[in-house]
């Protein structure tokens, strides 16, 4: 097992990519294996998440700067499939990031949360077929939302509706006012 995820590592470590690019440059440069250079990257990375200051920014900037690149570039392609994966992590990440909201003040203290967190982010990013994203939408979410679609759809009606009754009440108030403010004016004149 630890065979076929060194290969794995490996090859993805070889593909053309923006990470791949630079590490690239820095093995050309150093003449020290790609590898062994995202290993020591991974690595301080690992233990910054553990001791460093600014972990929580770290990890969610991990966790959202490249989906978020990527999530463009999906956009602008002319395939449906990366468009699918992408709007899968982003569901996955709002679950997660509302549970966590709540979760936070305890999960906070505990040593090795961010680390933990950003490995979950990063396996929900994973570049296989079925990574984390798509076996917590399609075992959790997916089950969760069909059997409760029909009434998250009445609460998404009746919220809309509330909100586009609240929109025009604030209109209706807005143009009074404009209209009182318009009357005193000329009043005074």
């Amino acid at each position: 097992m630890a065979q076929g995820l060194k290969e794995r590592f490996d090859k993805f470590l070889q593909e053309k990519n923006l990470l791949t690019d630079i590490l690239a440059k820095i093995e050309t440069r150093t003449g020290v294996n790609r590898s062994y250079i995202a290993i020591a990257i991974i690595a301080i990375i690992a233990i910054y998440l553990v001791i460093g200051y600014g972990a929580s920014l770290l990890c969610n900037l991990i966790g959202f700067a490249y989906p978020a690149y990527i999530s463009i570039k999906a956009i602008e392609s002319a395939t449906k499939d990366d468009d699918t994966k992408w709007l899968t992590y982003w569901v996955v990440y709002g679950v997660f990031s509302v549970a966590e909201f709540f979760a936070d003040i305890f999960l906070f203290w505990f040593p090795f949360y961010y680390m933990l967190k950003c490995a979950f982010l990063v396996w929900c990013m994973a570049p296989t077929p079925s990574n984390g994203s798509v076996l917590i939408y399609n075992r959790i979410i997916r089950p969760v939302f069909l059997k409760n679609e029909a009434r998250l759809d009445a609460y998404a009606k009746d919220f809309k509706d509330a909100a586009a009754d609240a929109a025009d009440k604030f209109k209706d108030e807005a143009k009074k006012a404009a209209a009182n403010i318009m009357f005193e004016e000329k009043k005074s004149t």
